[in-house]
């Protein structure tokens, strides 16, 4: 992203959400500021609206979503929420990326779904309420996808065991020579 694209997006965010409480920040500091990428905290309230901004918008034009995935704050120093749910978006015609998170907590965390504005979110929204136990209000079909329905817990979390709950000492051992 150029120095040009983050201040556009910047600015563009600043002016059209100017009372809500968006952090907006480089990933990492440098420089040359052509090196930085923008990653914008988003409240779960207002993640909607920020991210049909972000996607139709004609400064930022965000129509790819790369990724979405979430990482588990237990533990972490000065955090303030559990669980960050991260989007990595891309503008396919302005060239430049950036990052939105949106943060959660337990007992039951939750963020919007956004397949409504791009449907490649649908499976990793699943992988991500699979794994970390986030749900995705809105989503049509959130149901586990690397695990069973019946598995009730949600191995990427911090506190859950290293070497698992069981699980796995259900099944017959197959050697390579008995398979």
């Amino acid at each position: 992203m150029n120095p040009l694209d983050v201040t556009k997006v910047v600015d563009a965010l600043k002016d059209r959400f100017a009372g809500k409480d968006l952090q907006i920040k480089p990933l990492r500091e440098f420089e040359d500021k052509s090196k930085e990428q923008i990653c914008v905290t988003i409240k779960a309230a207002d993640l909607i609206e920020v991210m049909t901004f972000l996607k139709e918008d004609d400064r930022c034009l965000f129509d790819f979503l790369s990724d979405v995935t979430c990482v588990d704050y237990l533990d972490y120093p000065g955090a303030t929420s559990r669980y960050g749910v991260t989007y990595n978006m891309v503008s396919t015609t302005r060239g430049h990326r950036m990052w939105a998170k949106c943060f959660t907590d337990d007992p039951e965390p939750e963020v919007p779904s956004v397949t409504s504005l791009w449907q490649g979110a649908e499976w990793p929204e699943r992988e991500v309420y699979d794994l970390f136990g986030v749900r995705f209000s809105g989503h049509g079909d959130l149901r586990r996808l690397l695990t069973w329905e019946g598995f009730e817990a949600h191995p990427l979390r911090k506190d859950y065991p290293l070497h698992g709950r069981g699980e796995r000492t259900a099944f017959k051992r197959i050697e390579r020579d008995s398979a």
